[in-house]
C-alpha cells in the first residue's frame, strides 16, 4: 500500500479538471453474507397486478445477491419464532388491514429486535389504524393521479438504493401523494418534481423514497413499483435491491432526518480552490481525486460551529481525508500544521485510519467497523464541531469524540478534501453544511479580519508564523503593495486597529475604499517591533467612513524592503464590545462567575452554571472595564505571562482592568495583548479563568450582554 508522509505535500497549485457530466457506472461491491427475506403481499383492498412480477423480480435479485426469498400472503407467518429467521420483511403492494392484533405484536417485536422493513408502493396504503406501522413506513397514502412520466429528484446519492441514480431520474409510474411529508422523521432519498407531471398535490416537498431507523430496526420505503414494467427496469431493480440490503443490515447509511443544510458542492465547484499538486475531476456531481498530495478546499468561507456532511467512496485500498479548522492558504501544508484531518483509509494504524483524527485520536474501531461500507460503496461522514469539540459520525453512527488539546490550533476555519496521490482514488459527493450559530459578535460589534484572507492582492502573500492568530500573517510587504477585502460592513466604524510585527524598517498602513487609489479613511504608522515574532497593536481614528458594505483596501508605504507583516486588522465601532449589563457566557454555555460571590480584592474569577446571581452580573463598558459586585475584572499584578490569574479588584483605571471585545468572540487585554481564557479548556463548574495567548478556540469565546 502506498503511504506518503504528510510533510511531503507539494506546494504547486493545480486547477480543477472539469469533465463533461456523465452517469457513472455502479461500482462492484463485495458479496454480502447470505441472508433471508420474507415477501408479504396480502391485500385487503385494491390488488395490484404487478405483485407476481414484483415477487419474481425480488427472487431474481436474491439469486444474484446472496439472499433467499420466501413469499407469502398468509398472515399466519407473522409469529415471533417465524419472523426471527428473516433479516428483512418486504411489504410488497399490500393494502388494507392485513394483520390481526397478535400478528402486529409479533411484527413489532421483530422490528424491536433489529429486524428490517421494506415497503413498496401501496405498503403506504396499509394498516391505517396501527400507529406503529404508520411510523415505521413513514407516511400514509392520500391520492394519486394517472400513471405518467415524472422527474424524480435524487437527494441522497450515497444510500445503496440511490447511489447508482443520476441527480434527475425520469421514469413512469403511479405517483402517490401522501397525507404528510415523511421528511421530519426520515432521511429523504428522492422526491418528486411536481412541475414535471400533472395531478400532484403535495407541492414543493414531495418525498417519494426514504429510509429511517425506528424502534431498533431499519425501514426503507419506495413509492415506485405500481406497474409491472417497473420491475423490468434495471435502475428500479437496483433501487429496490439497495433498499433491501439496507433493511437487512448488509449496507450502512445515515438515515437520520436532515434539514437546514447548505450545499457547498453538489456539482458546482464555485467557491472551491486547489492547493498543492494534483486535482479533482468533476463529473456526475462527483469529485474524484487525481494525483497529489494536495487539498481541494472551500475558500469562500470559514466556519466555526457547524455540522459538515459529505459522502465519500474509495475504489480500493486507497487514502484520503477531510481537513477542518485551517486558515486560508494556497499551501496544503497549512491545513496539516494548523488544522485537523479526519482520515479515510481503513487499513492504516489506529490513529491514522478511517474515522481517526489523524495522528491525534483513534476512532472507536469496533463502532467504526460496524458502520463502515467496503471499498466500492459510498459512506457518509458527519463532522459535528461545537466549539473545540469534534464528533465524527460514520453512516449515522458515532465513532469518535475529540476535543482540541492545542491552544494554537482550532476547529474553526476552512474545510477541504485531500487528493493524496497517484493511485489513491477517492470520490466525494454532496458536501453540505449546517451552521449552528452561537458565535456571532453582539450587534454593532467590531469586525476582525485575518489579513492573509484577502480577496485579491498585489505583491504580498500569506506567511506561516508562530504566534500569529490562525498561524499566518500577511507578509513580504513592500512599498506600493496592497491587499483587498470584499464586502466588509463599515456601518458605525470609527477606528482601525491592526496587529502587526516587524523586524524591518516599518512603514505605514492606509485604509481605503473603492480602489487602491480610493479615498484614504485613515493611516497608521507601523514601527519596528523588535523582531519578526514580537507582535504589537497599532491604532488610528478614521474619518468620512461610508455606511454599508464596501470593498476595503489596505495599501502600504515606506522606505526599503521587508517593511512589516500584518496579522489581522479590526474595524472598531464606537459602540462595540457589549455595553450592557448581564451575564457573560462562555465555554459550554457556562457563566463568568466571581467565586463564592466574594468581594475581597484578589477573588478568583471562574466559570459556573448560570444562575442569575449578582456574582454573574457584569456591567460592560466598551473597550474599558468589566465590573461585578462593585469591582473590576483584573489581570493579577498587570502580568502578561500565560496562566496569569484573573481576579476581582478595586477599580483603578489601570491597563490591567481594560478589556476589548473582538468580533471573533475573544476578550483581549490590550496591555498584555492576551485574552481571557478558561484554563485547561474545561467546562467544569469552578474552573478558573486566566490570561493566555489569544486564539479562537471555544475556551476564549465569550458572549457579552
Amino acid at each position: 500500500m502506498r503511504r506518503l508522509l504528510r510533510s511531503t505535500i507539494g506546494l504547486a497549485t493545480t486547477a480543477l479538471a472539469v469533465l463533461a457530466c456523465t452517469t457513472a457506472a455502479t461500482p462492484a461491491s463485495a458479496a454480502d453474507t447470505p441472508y433471508d427475506v420474507l415477501v408479504f403481499s396480502k391485500t385487503a383492498g385494491f390488488r395490484h397486478d404487478s405483485i407476481a412480477v414484483g415477487t419474481q423480480a425480488i427472487r431474481d435479485l436474491g439469486a444474484a445477491n446472496s439472499f433467499t426469498v420466501t413469499a407469502t400472503e398468509d398472515a399466519a407467518a407473522f409469529t415471533t419464532g417465524n419472523l426471527a429467521q428473516y433479516e428483512t420483511v418486504i411489504f410488497l403492494n399490500t393494502t388494507g388491514d392485513v394483520l390481526n392484533a397478535s400478528q402486529q405484536t409479533a411484527f413489532e417485536s421483530y422490528i424491536g429486535s433489529g429486524g428490517g422493513f421494506v415497503g413498496v408502493h401501496s405498503a403506504a396504503d396499509t394498516e391505517y389504524g396501527w400507529s406503529f406501522y404508520g411510523n415505521l413506513v413513514g407516511a400514509y397514502f392520500r391520492s394519486h393521479p394517472a400513471i405518467q412520466q415524472a422527474n424524480v429528484r435524487v437527494e441522497d446519492r450515497a444510500h445503496a438504493a440511490t447511489a447508482h441514480l443520476p441527480q434527475t431520474w425520469t421514469r413512469t409510474d403511479e405517483w402517490y401523494d401522501y397525507q404528510a411529508s415523511a421528511r421530519p422523521g426520515a432521511r429523504v432519498l428522492a422526491s418528486l418534481d411536481e412541475s414535471t407531471y400533472s395531478g400532484g398535490v403535495m407541492g414543493a416537498d414531495h418525498p417519494i423514497a426514504w429510509c429511517k431507523t425506528y424502534s431498533g430496526g431499519r425501514s426503507f420505503y419506495t413509492g415506485g413499483g405500481h406497474t409491472q414494467a417497473s420491475y423490468a427496469e434495471p435502475a428500479f431493480r437496483a433501487h429496490l435491491l439497495g433498499g433491501i440490503r439496507y433493511a437487512a443490515g448488509r449496507t450502512k447509511a445515515d438515515c437520520r432526518a436532515e434539514t437546514g443544510y447548505t450545499t457547498l458542492y453538489n456539482g458546482s465547484t464555485t467557491g472551491w480552490s486547489q492547493a498543492g499538486p494534483g486535482s479533482f475531476t468533476n463529473s456526475d456531481a462527483t469529485l474524484t481525486s487525481v494525483g497529489g498530495m494536495g487539498l481541494y478546499w472551500y475558500s469562500a468561507k470559514q466556519f466555526t460551529n457547524y455540522s459538515l456532511k459529505l459522502d465519500w467512496r474509495l475504489a480500493g485500498d486507497d487514502n484520503s481525508g477531510v481537513f477542518i479548522g485551517f486558515p486560508p492558504s494556497s499551501d496544503p501544508n497549512s491545513a496539516v500544521s494548523n488544522g485537523y484531518e479526519v482520515q479515510i483509509d481503513a487499513t492504516d494504524t489506529a490513529d491514522r485510519t478511517t474515522g481517526s483524527v489523524y495522528g491525534f485520536k483513534s476512532a472507536d474501531l469496533a463502532a467504526r467497523d460496524a458502520a463502515l461500507n467496503p471499498p466500492g460503496e459510498w459512506n457518509t461522514y458527519e463532522l459535528l464541531v461545537e466549539g473545540e469539540r469534534l464528533q465524527v459520525f460514520l453512516n449515522g453512527s458515532k465513532i469518535n469524540d475529540f476535543t482540541n488539546p492545542d491552544p494554537v490550533r482550532s476547529l474553526a476555519g476552512h474545510i477541504g478534501i485531500q487528493n493524496h496521490g497517484t493511485g489513491d482514488d477517492a470520490s466525494f459527493r454532496n458536501i453540505r453544511i449546517k451552521e449552528l450559530g452561537g458565535t456571532n459578535p453582539p450587534p454593532g460589534g467590531n469586525t476582525t479580519v485575518q489579513a492573509e484572507a484577502f480577496s485579491s492582492a498585489s505583491g504580498v502573500t500569506a506567511v506561516g508564523k508562530t504566534g500569529a492568530n490562525g498561524g499566518q500573517t500577511l507578509g513580504y510587504i513592500e512599498p506600493g503593495d496592497w491587499a483587498a477585502y470584499n464586502n466588509l460592513d463599515l456601518t458605525g466604524v470609527t477606528s482601525l486597529r491592526a496587529r502587526i510585527v516587524s523586524g524591518g524598517p516599518g512603514g505605514t498602513i492606509q485604509l481605503r475604499t473603492g480602489s487602491t487609489t480610493g479615498t484614504v479613511l485613515g493611516s497608521v504608522a507601523v514601527p519596528n517591533t523588535g523582531g519578526w515574532n514580537n507582535f504589537a497593536d497599532v491604532t488610528t481614528n478614521l474619518s468620512n467612513v461610508p455606511s454599508g458594505t464596501r470593498n476595503v483596501y489596505l495599501t502600504f508605504t515606506g522606505s526599503g524592503s521587508g517593511l512589516f507583516d500584518v496579522d489581522d486588522f479590526t474595524l472598531v465601532r464606537g459602540s462595540s464590545g457589549g455595553g450592557g449589563t448581564g451575564p457573560i457566557t462562555g465555554l459550554a454555555g457556562k457563566c463568568l462567575d466571581v467565586r463564592n460571590a466574594a468581594t475581597a480584592d484578589g477573588t478568583q474569577i471562574q466559570i459556573y452554571t448560570c444562575n442569575g446571581s449578582a456574582a454573574q452580573t457584569w456591567s460592560v463598558t466598551p473597550n474599558s472595564t468589566i465590573r461585578a459586585l462593585g469591582k473590576c475584572l483584573d489581570v493579577s499584578n498587570g502580568g502578561s505571562a500565560d496562566g496569569t490569574k484573573i481576579q476581582l479588584w478595586t477599580c483603578n483605571g489601570g491597563g490591567a482592568q481594560n478589556w476589548s471585545a473582538q468580533s471573533n468572540g475573544t476578550l483581549r487585554n490590550p496591555q498584555s495583548g492576551k485574552c481571557l481564557d478558561v484554563s485547561n479548556n474545561s467546562s467544569a463548574d469552578g474552573q478558573a479563568v486566566h490570561l493566555w495567548t489569544c486564539h479562537t478556540n471555544a475556551n476564549q469565546r465569550w458572549i457579552l450582554p
